[in-house]
């Protein structure tokens, strides 16, 4: 039984707190800088640094993590200037993603570098970020995440430490290809890191070397809100933090950390193929009310059920020409699905325990739900074996039979929805692929009909729809500006054995681009209503808002945001549709009414059962 905390406890938190508190604001120059502690992911917001909560005896190697962590927001806070970094960010989310790792290490480095008390605490709180990570199951160079990688790297040539022995192998697998393309910019990076202006240009050289972008291809329109960079510089969680490695892009592209959130597409899979008469290459499709009003912007589809069409919420598509829904398979082969699939297999290994816990707890909830009641000694029916043996001992008696009676547990299907964009990359995309692996099998188990969906865009930048709209004079506010890709990874009827091959597909390497949420919530709910089922539950499983780089710089900075919670508003409160949202290292309750957060999937246990189970009852 957990011993209750005492109040020298509290003193004890108080005063390590306090401590925290002076270091911060020594390493920083800062005098108003202050530290608490979280349970969540550690952020820096205010002039208030969160940091990962220590256990109740202050353990050395709790205290050593909190430490590191703040050392590198007091790092951050002294030596990065945020507005600068948002001038020179790219438009490409993965380089954009890279270049705040990169940005992270470099800060890091020159507190390491100018007090060794600060390089032990920023290495323990690196090796606690790098274990949640997985790296060391990597095999091939093109599964290794660029960036988790290059930062790692950089830091190796900035400090002389070596890389912690969880990324040792896959820096083993990168480090020939990247010094084979980009050793002299690799060098050139770690020389100017004592200015942010040079760095960044040499970072942004070292892309170039790379290939991962073409400095020519730089967005027209560079953010010049102060909302930018701080997004980035309150928010962004550095390396070293207990967060996601893709977090520090998040929390920093313009006003697309706290405001990531944007996207509709109402369609059904049929919708989105048809809806191309609406093509608007010229911006033609006009922005329609509907967000407020039920029956505006809603369409009955065969069986009587209100649909949402795109456009509904006052949202605007430029053309949905590009759009496609496509099954896994299709975009990938199965010698490749194979291999992604044992790769999944091997993150699940370790969680085989967990996964059976799990499905046993889950199965015995719903079951409960779904017992069978009999009414016994009737004259037809099923027979009663429970009673043959009295026939046995007095053959003059008459067989017993019994009948069911009609169960209260409705007839359910689950679509599983899940956030494919590049801020899901490394660690998060893999907890999802595994939640919702346990999901579908257990649901399955429990008689219940699993959909799994995903979604993401064809292209970074907007792809082939920005190309149709610049080559037609740039419209102003032209709405929605990329090519969605709707992905079917599972259908509610396909067994699961059938299908698991296909969610290997979310561990490939380049399939995660931007992300449109309202739309894709539109197209799960409209493929929901058209089921035949009783009860229909869509889960979101995301790591927070959505954004898209090509719509959000010709549209306002809150379009996307602006119709997702229209249209989450719409089905929490006037749809049949039961909506559940599950938050990967981020809150998402800011969004959803019913949410929960995953930080591991080691958490699926308790909050998924309970939530998953209430959904199941009865009273709603």
């Amino acid at each position: 039984m957990k011993e209750p905390r005492t109040m020298a406890d509290d003193t004890q938190f108080d005063k390590f707190r306090q401590y925290l508190s002076g270091v911060a604001r020594a390493i920083a120059d800062k005098p108003d800088l202050d530290v608490r502690f979280t349970t969540q992911t550690p952020s820096m917001k205010d002039g208030v640094i969160s940091v990962p909560m220590p256990d109740r005896l202050l353990s050395p190697e709790n205290v050593a993590l909190a430490r590191g962590v703040t050392d590198a927001f007091a790092l951050k806070a002294k030596w990065h200037n945020p507005l600068l970094h948002a001038e020179k960010r790219p438009i490409d989310a993965q380089a954009s993603h890279i270049l705040d790792g990169l940005e992270q290490a470099r800060v890091e480095s020159l507190g390491a570098q100018a007090m060794d008390g600060v390089r032990q605490n920023l290495k323990v709180a690196l090796e606690s970020e790098l274990s949640k990570t997985p790296l060391s199951q990597i095999k091939i160079r093109e599964e290794v995440p660029l960036d988790i990688a290059l930062p790692l790297l950089l830091r190796e040539r900035m400090t002389g430490d070596a890389p912690p022995e969880s990324a040792k192998k896959a820096l083993e697998l990168l480090r020939p290809w990247v010094e084979e393309k980009a050793d002299q910019a690799l060098d050139a990076l770690a020389q100017s890191a004592s200015d942010q202006s040079s760095f960044t240009s040499q970072a942004l050289n070292l892309l170039q070397d790379l290939q991962i972008i073409s400095l020519q291809d730089q967005p027209e329109t560079k953010p010049t809100d102060s909302d930018d960079a701080n997004g980035e510089d309150e928010d962004e969680t550095p390396k070293g933090a207990e967060s996601k490695p893709d977090q520090g892009d998040e929390d920093s592209s313009s006003e697309a950390t706290e405001m990531k959130g944007q996207g509709q597409q109402a369609d059904d899979s049929e919708e989105i193929t048809s809806s191309t008469s609406h093509d608007g290459e010229d911006g033609e499709e006009q922005e329609n009310g509907g967000g407020d009003d039920e029956g505006e912007g809603l369409s009955p589809d065969a069986s009587g059920q209100k649909m949402l069409s795109p456009n509904a919420f006052d949202y605007k598509i430029y053309t949905t020409r590009y759009d496609e829904v496509v099954a896994a398979h299709d975009l990938c082969d199965e010698e490749e699905l194979r291999r992604l699939r044992s790769y999944l297999d091997q993150q699940l290994n370790a969680l085989h325990g967990m996964v059976t816990r799990l499905a046993n707890r889950l199965q015995r909830r719903l079951q409960a739900q779904q017992n069978r009641h009999w009414d016994f000694d009737q004259e037809e029916g099923l027979l009663d074996s429970a009673r043959l043996s009295r026939v046995v001992a007095n053959p003059l008696l008459p067989l017993s039979y019994k009948i069911e009676r009609e169960a209260s547990f409705k007839d359910t299907v689950v679509t599983l929805l899940i956030d494919n964009s590049g801020s899901m990359r490394g660690r998060p995309i893999s907890i999802a692929a595994i939640s919702t692996d346990i999901l579908a099998r257990t649901l399955e188990r429990c008689g219940v009909r699993t959909e799994i969906l995903g979604f993401t865009t064809r292209a970074w930048k907007g792809g082939n729809s920005r190309e149709d709209w610049m080559n037609n004079g740039r419209p102003a506010a032209p709405g929605r500006l990329n090519d969605l890709r709707h992905i079917i990874y599972k259908e509610a009827d396909e067994p699961w054995r059938r299908a698991k091959n296909s969610l290997g597909l979310m561990m490939r390497e380049g399939l995660l681009k931007e992300n449109i949420d309202g739309e894709a919530l539109l197209w799960a709910h409209n493929r929901l209503l058209a089921r035949q089922e009783d009860r229909r539950i869509l889960m979101v499983i995301s790591d927070g808002a959505p954004v898209d780089d090509s719509t959000l710089s010709v549209n306002s900075s809150s379009f996307l945001e602006k119709h997702l919670r229209k249209v989450i508003d719409w089905i929490e409160n006037k749809s049949p549709v039961e909506l559940l949202a599950i938050g990967i290292g981020h809150d998402v309750t800011r969004y959803y009414k019913r949410a929960v957060t995953l930080m591991d999937a080691e958490q699926l246990g308790g909050a998924i059962v309970e939530q998953l189970a209430a959904l199941f009852d009865d009273k709603k």
